[in-house]
């Protein structure tokens, strides 16, 4: 390694554990966006706070207009949050031969640390476009209560912008679009009864059978969006009923997850799924809705960052914000240095290498 690349994945490295030193599960975030904000202050960058996210202009300050005039702004957006700390991660951050091993590391404090070297060692006059940064709060938890839902709305910088770059863990791949995720309650009732006379009740448990069979038996559907294949698939996650061994259960809840591919809307995933509650018998009520995003595979700047990185793309099947990104009108896509298998892991980490290689991608897309 040449003494160059040394010292920029030492620095990286080093970003990463000072990111990962400071513990933001989720709800828990605001010691971390403080520092950030202190951090993009002390630099002279444009920054509004919203809650515990922030947008940074990385290209504030006098003559700036002037100089961005025709460039595209681009934004690089990672969240600020982690799922919360195994117990057996509550020491600090560690080094163990090339790898940094702490909570957050891969999902995606690394992601985080190349945000903010990117806006440090690349000016302006070294870049095609204008440069936001976006940390945001509370990714991990339900799709309503995520803070980047605020930003988008508070956040003027934000409008214009021709593409954004979620820095999700994907193994320094391009991965476009993602699935949808709706979670839906399935309620079936029935009568209670003795065991040993169940003819004298309705077995609520068993009346729920025909759902599971049928979601056993379904394959999955395969859909194309941008020339890349998503598989939609339906599964149920967790089942309760019955309320004793000797007693015929009278109520069977279900959850179903519905992971949609992005050739559906939002309300005709939510349609199917009423539908085949109906036809089952089921009240549905469904909770947690999230959209599908399409592969942006076509976007000009989608085509530049292929061809100056040379990455392979491929389909995101699972959910990241591209789709609220995209829900707004901002296009966006995954592009970051963390191991997807490391993500809530216990012992997560992340290669020192790939941090380095994911600076150097997005240099690439950067540099004018």
């Amino acid at each position: 390694m040449d003494p160059a690349t040394a010292e920029l994945a030492e620095a990286l490295a080093r970003r990463t554990e000072a990111l990962c030193g400071v513990r933001s599960p989720i709800g828990h975030e605001r010691a971390l966006c403080d520092q950030v904000e202190a951090w993009a202050r002390a630099l002279g960058l444009g920054v509004r706070r919203v809650k515990d996210s922030l947008v940074v202009r990385v290209d504030a300050g006098a003559g700036a207009e002037a100089a961005l005039e025709g460039r595209p702004r681009v934004a690089l957006c990672g969240h600020l949050d982690t799922v919360p700390v195994h117990e057996d991660d509550r020491g600090p951050p560690r080094r163990e031969g090339g790898r940094l091993v702490a909570p957050g590391s891969s999902d995606m404090k690394g992601g985080l640390a190349l945000m903010m070297e990117l806006a440090e060692r690349l000016p302006r006059a070294e870049r095609f476009c204008e440069l936001l940064l976006v940390f945001y709060a509370r990714e991990e938890g339900p799709y309503l209560e995520n803070e980047l839902a605020d930003v988008l709305h508070a956040a003027d910088e934000l409008a214009g912008t021709e593409l954004a770059i979620c820095l999700e863990p994907t193994d320094n791949v391009l991965q476009l679009g993602c699935v949808g995720s709706i979670h839906a309650t399935f309620t079936f009732e029935g009568r209670a009864a003795h065991s040993a006379r169940p003819w004298q009740g309705e077995n609520a448990v068993h009346k729920a059978g025909a759902l599971l069979a049928e979601l056993h038996a379904r394959a999955p559907r395969e859909a194309v969006s941008g020339g890349l294949v998503f598989r939609e698939v339906a599964s149920v996650t967790r089942i309760e009923g019955g309320r004793a061994r000797n007693v015929v259960p009278d109520r069977c809840t279900l959850n179903v997850n519905f992971r949609f591919a992005p050739d559906r809307t939002l309300q005709q995933a939510s349609a199917e799924l009423r539908a085949l509650g109906e036809r089952l018998g089921a009240e549905v009520e469904l909770t947690d809705l999230s959209p599908a995003c399409p592969a942006y595979a076509d976007h000009p700047l989608v085509r530049r960052l292929l061809e100056r990185t040379g990455v392979a793309a491929e389909p995101k099947q699972a959910w990241t914000d591209v789709a609220r990104l995209a829900a707004h009108g901002i296009p966006a896509v995954n592009l970051g240095p963390g191991a997807t298998a490391q993500a809530h892991q216990r012992g997560e980490w992340v290669e020192v290498a790939a941090l380095e290689r994911g600076y150097r991608l997005l240099e690439r897309f950067l540099r004018a």
